[in-house]
């Protein structure tokens, strides 16, 4: 069921009373009989909101039909809802304020995220509106022109004077410029630049990406230089005066400015100021501390502060003066000593990637490199590449998974199955042609099913076999674990293979292309491939470009609908009819299966303790649809178990804390090594109902009550006739006996 979060239906009832004048001006400037009418008016437009959110409520669930929106502090809840294809954004039509979240079909559910600018350190806040669902921050006027919150620009007649907007507050600050470089390289500021620049993008000989800004010393973190155009510009702007009191301030160690904590939303009063707890009239002069004039102009608070002079000198000596800090004197030096070593004035030195310093005048001044905020997307990871001082987004690894029955899940996402029999070609690199991975299905004396036999990998020259009981083979010898190869092929290229076994079981083959796969003796199969192979792959798993569309792309380049699965994967068959286990496929038609037989081995996919609650993060559905197919012709007993070790598998790559899974099921690690029956599971009080078993063993359906009851009268009468038969022998003359022409009359008998 969809509802309305307080801070979309009831924010007119949860108003922050910060301040007494702003709350009760007002009231108290209004007779009995105004006040009677604004709550009249109050309680009519609570009415209508109230109403209009209701509506919103309905048209929610006839318009998506989805159970849930996640990622929204604001405004939807209630449960999620499956999607099929991976990664895609999902398109939410006719709803009001969707602009608000993007949604994206994500391990199989629906899941939005607010693409509203965080509000969190905002103290004041705009009400909120009813046609827009993201919170502001109050801008500021200034000299006619409307700003946002966080926004910064440069006096167009002084560049040096800078203006930024901070919720009603502006500050008015003049830049002061640094620079570390010779006179020689140092370029005069250009039309509309306030500082110089130096050439080439260095400091205390680190080099800094474009675009890359630095901490020019980590003594004054107000302190920033800026490659551009392989220029390095160096200024120091004082921090923006801010609406919160000293009490709600916080500074974070690896920042310039304090922020506010938490956030405040206001009632708006035209043409006055509110700061902190006090309301200013316009063109009121006032001063927060000795440091800084402000003046209320037509709602915004206009304060200057003069920025702080850039001191060379340590922290310990220096001392406070007024406003700003000053150098105390102090013996200047010629060199500087760390960690037990002397370092000359001006030598430079790193102190990792995101660090170095430079001696100068026996203190040492270091800069730190910072690091923007960024946010991965669903298919990418944050990682910081070996060297540099900042994480990135990279993209996942592609996965390709098989198991039971056999079921596929593409690089891309896509899930389909097919129960063929023979040699497939399940992923290779087609354009490259580095690789190349066969698998072989077992049909394992069944009609329609099959199972996953053994996985070989090609690889420059070498031939990797991977089969049933964990088997291995190189080039067609057996071979033990853990089992290695550095040796070269001959055209300068290595093998770098390695083959080990895996705690949990199975086995695990690593490759120098970063090809991975893992293998668990049975039918369970994974393949992980970098990105780099990105639109580079073909096979049963797809060809790996973001989009599982188009997985089902045969052979021959045709697209294939879901139907057409069979036509699809028969399309990558390699080998000849020897490499089939069955003379003759059927695997068009589904299997019928029993439905309350599959409900009940089915069943622990839908207990979400039993898996560690991973159905918040991985849709179960798939993995369900696959072990009610996987239990309708089983030869082992123990099916259903594959499904369940695949959804484990992923739920676990996704960092999902898993209990003992294999305990709670009686799954056992190799299903290959025992067969099960019934009653193996049906004192398990996570499987479903086991009497439909009952039935099923005593003919309790009509129809099988029909056939029995048939075979019971054919057999009375093949039995009457016998008797009949031996009578006539014993008591008849042969005479009578003999055969007659079909025209003539038998004698009587006397």
């Amino acid at each position: 069921m969809w509802i309305c979060s307080t801070s979309s239906c009831g924010q007119k009832q949860q108003r922050q009373q910060f301040d007494p004048v702003t709350t009760t001006h007002r009231t108290q400037s209004h007779g009995h009989n105004n006040r009677n009418n604004n709550i009249q008016s109050i309680q009519r437009r609570q009415h209508s909101l109230g109403t209009i959110c209701s509506i919103a409520i309905f048209v929610l669930i006839a318009v998506i039909q989805m159970h849930s929106v996640t990622g929204l502090r604001e405004g939807l809840s209630g449960n999620m809802q499956s999607c099929a294809n991976e990664g895609e954004e999902i398109q939410i039509k006719d709803i009001p304020n969707s602009k608000c979240f993007k949604c994206t079909c994500q391990n199989g559910f629906v899941k939005c995220d607010k693409s509203c600018p965080s509000v969190d350190d905002c103290f004041l806040l705009e009400s909120k509106s009813s046609d827009n669902c993201c919170r502001k921050c109050k801008g500021c006027m200034h000299r006619g022109v409307m700003y946002a919150s966080g926004a910064e620009w440069s006096d167009p007649e002084d560049p040096c004077k800078t203006y930024k907007c901070i919720a009603s507050v502006v500050t008015e600050s003049t830049q002061k410029c640094y620079s570390q470089c010779d006179d020689n390289q140092l370029t005069p500021p250009r039309p509309g630049e306030c500082c110089p620049t130096c050439q080439g993008c260095k400091i205390n000989g680190q080099t800094v990406a474009e675009g890359q800004e630095v901490v020019a010393s980590i003594d004054d973190r107000c302190l920033v230089c800026q490659c551009s155009g392989n220029k390095l510009s160096c200024a120091k702007k004082t921090c923006p005066i801010l609406q919160c009191p000293k009490s709600k301030q916080k500074q974070n160690p690896d920042e310039c400015c304090p922020r506010c904590s938490g956030a405040r939303e206001f009632r708006s009063v035209t043409g006055k100021c509110i700061f902190n707890t006090n309301l200013h009239y316009d063109k009121i002069e006032f001063m927060p501390d000795r440091c800084t004039n402000c003046t209320c102009l037509n709602g915004t608070s206009i304060c200057q502060r003069a920025t702080c002079p850039i001191l060379e000198c340590a922290p310990e000596f220096q001392e406070d003066d007024g406003c700003c800090p000053r150098c105390i004197v102090a013996e200047v030096r010629s060199e500087c000593s760390l960690n037990g070593i002397t370092y000359m004035n001006n030598e430079t030195w790193n102190m990792g990637p995101c660090r170095s310093c430079r001696c100068s005048a026996g203190n040492i001044r270091c800069s730190e490199m910072r690091c923007p905020p960024i946010k991965c997307r669903a298919n990418e990871e944050m990682k910081t590449p070996p060297g540099e001082c900042c994480p990135k987004c990279l993209e996942t690894a592609g996965t390709c998974t098989v198991f039971g029955d056999p079921h596929f899940k593409t690089f891309d996402g896509k899930f389909f199955s097919f129960q063929g029999s023979c040699k497939y070609l399940l992923a290779a690199d087609c354009h490259g042609h580095n690789f190349s991975i066969r698998l072989t299905n077992d049909g394992r004396g069944t009609r329609r099913s099959s199972w996953p036999k053994t996985v070989t990998l090609k690889l420059r020259g070498l031939r990797i076999n991977l089969g049933q009981k964990l088997r291995v083979k190189i080039n067609g010898t057996r071979v033990t674990l853990p089992y290695t190869d550095f040796s070269s092929n001959g055209h300068g290229h290595g093998h770098n293979v390695s083959i080990e076994r895996l705690p949990e079981g199975g086995i695990m083959l690593r490759t120098e292309l970063g090809l991975t796969i893992e293998w668990d003796g049975n039918n369970f199969l994974q393949v992980s491939v970098p990105a780099q192979y990105k639109h580079h792959l073909c096979g049963l798993c797809g060809n790996y470009n973001g989009s599982g569309r188009d997985d089902l792309t045969g052979r021959d380049g045709r697209m294939h609908d879901d139907t057409e699965v069979g036509h699809f994967a028969n399309s990558w068959k390699v080998g000849g009819p020897k490499s089939c286990s069955r003379t003759r496929e059927n695997v068009v038609a589904q299997p019928t299966c029993n439905k309350h037989k599959t409900n009940f081995y089915c069943q622990p996919l839908h207990e979400s303790d039993v898996f560690g609650n991973c159905d918040n993060r991985l849709n179960p559905n798939n993995y369900i649809a696959s072990c009610s197919m996987d239990v309708c012709e089983c030869p082992t007993g123990t099916c259903h178990c594959d499904s369940f070790a695949a959804y484990a598998h992923e739920c676990r790559r996704l960092g999902v804390q898993l209990p003992d899974w294999r305990a709670a099921t009686k799954c056992p690690p190799g299903s290959w090594r025992r067969n099960a029956t019934l009653e193996t599971f049906a004192g398990n009080s996570n499987y479903g109902d086991p009497t439909y078993a009952r039935f099923a063993k005593g003919g309790g359906s009509a129809s099988k009550a029909r056939r029995r009851k048939q075979q019971l009268q054919l057999q009375r009468r093949q039995q009457n006739e016998l008797q009949e038969n031996e009578y006539i022998k014993k008591h008849v003359p042969n005479k009578f006996l003999r055969p007659r022409a079909p025209d003539r009359t038998p004698p009587p008998i006397h």
